[in-house]
C-alpha cells in the first residue's frame, strides 16, 4: 500500500442504486451515496423527500426492494442474525424526542445497550454510564427520572445511550427538533464535540437550517426520492439548482399538479413501479 493511498478516507457507508417501497409506493429510487470515516454527513430535504426513510434503510431496520447497503464493510443483505448483533455493537442511535424510558432512571436508560450486548458486572456499568453521562454535561444526573430532565437534557441523555459502546457509527434523526435555538446550538456543539473526541463518523438527518451550516462536512439532499445534491456546505450555498435554493430559503414549491396523477393517489392507485414491498 502506497503512502497517497493510506492517506485516502475510509468509506464507511457505502449506498448504490438502493431502491425502497412501501406497500406498492416507490419512496426511495436509485438512490446512491457514500460516508467517509470520521465525517459528519448531514442528509436534509423537504416533507416526504425520504429522508427519514434512507435513515432507517442505514441502520438496518427495514429490507430494501433493491440496491446495496454496505456499513463498515459489511454488505448488511448477506449477514446472517448473529453477525448483523456484532455489527449492530459498533452504531449508536439518537432517535428522535430522546425515546427514554420514563418508568427507569436515566442512568438505567443509559446502560440499556450494555445489558443487552455486553457481559459486565453492575458496578462497572454504572461507572460507564456516569462517565458518558459527564461527556454530555449530564454528569450526577444518573439517578433522575426523564419527566424531571428538560427537552434538551432528554436529548442529551439520549446521546449519552448511543455512545455508551463507544460506536464507529453514530446515527441522530431530527436531534435539533422542537429545541429552541440555544439549546438546539449546544446540542449541534455536543455533536462535534462527540465526533471529535470519540472519532465517530455521524450521520444526522435534520431539517434544520442553521445546524446543516454548523455540523456537517458534506451534505447530501434527497428530493421526492432522488438524490439532489451531495457536496461541501458551500457548495449547497453555491449550488444553482432552483429546488435548493427553494429549499435554503425556505420558499414553497410551485409545482403544477396534474388531476388525473392527484385522483390515482387519493384512491391509493399507483403507476406500475416494478416489483413489490419487500420489507
Amino acid at each position: 500500500m502506497t503512502a497517497d493511498e493510506t492517506d485516502q478516507p475510509k468509506t464507511v457507508i457505502e449506498v448504490e442504486n438502493l431502491v425502497t417501497h412501501y406497500g406498492p409506493r416507490k419512496i426511495l429510487d436509485g438512490v446512491s451515496m457514500n460516508v467517509q470515516e470520521g465525517e459528519v454527513m448531514v442528509i436534509m430535504g423537504g416533507s416526504g423527500s425520504g429522508k427519514s426513510t434512507l435513515l432507517r434503510f442505514l441502520m438496518a431496520l427495514e429490507r430494501q426492494t433493491s440496491g446495496t447497503i454496505k456499513l463498515l464493510g459489511n454488505d448488511i443483505e448477506e449477514l446472517s442474525q448473529q453477525e448483523m448483533f456484532k455489527l449492530r455493537k459498533k452504531i449508536g442511535v439518537a432517535f428522535q424526542g430522546g425515546a427514554l424510558f420514563s418508568s427507569m432512571t436515566v442512568g438505567e436508560n443509559i446502560m440499556l445497550p450494555l445489558y443487552e450486548h455486553a457481559d459486565l458486572d453492575m458496578m462497572t456499568m454504572e461507572i460507564m454510564a456516569r462517565m458518558k453521562l459527564e461527556v454530555v454535561d449530564l454528569a450526577g444526573f444518573e439517578d433522575l427520572m426523564p419527566s424531571e430532565l428538560s427537552g434538551g437534557m432528554i436529548k442529551r441523555a439520549a446521546f449519552a445511550r448511543a455512545v455508551i459502546m463507544d460506536p464507529l457509527l453514530l446515527f441522530c434523526d431530527e436531534p435539533s427538533a422542537g429545541l429552541d435555538p440555544v439549546v438546539a446550538s449546544a446540542l449541534d456543539d455536543l455533536i462535534l464535540k462527540l465526533r471529535d473526541a470519540m472519532r465517530m463518523t455521524v450521520v444526522v438527518v435534520t431539517h434544520e437550517l442553521e445546524s446543516v451550516f454548523k455540523i456537517a462536512d458534506r451534505v447530501t439532499v434527497l428530493d421526492r426520492g432522488h438524490i439532489l445534491f451531495i457536496g461541501t456546505v458551500d457548495e449547497l450555498r453555491a449550488s444553482k439548482s432552483e429546488r435548493i435554493q427553494n429549499l435554503l430559503n425556505r420558499r414553497p414549491e410551485d409545482d403544477n399538479i396534474d388531476p388525473d396523477e392527484y385522483l390515482r393517489r387519493l384512491t391509493g392507485e399507483a403507476e406500475d413501479i416494478g416489483g413489490g414491498a419487500t420489507l
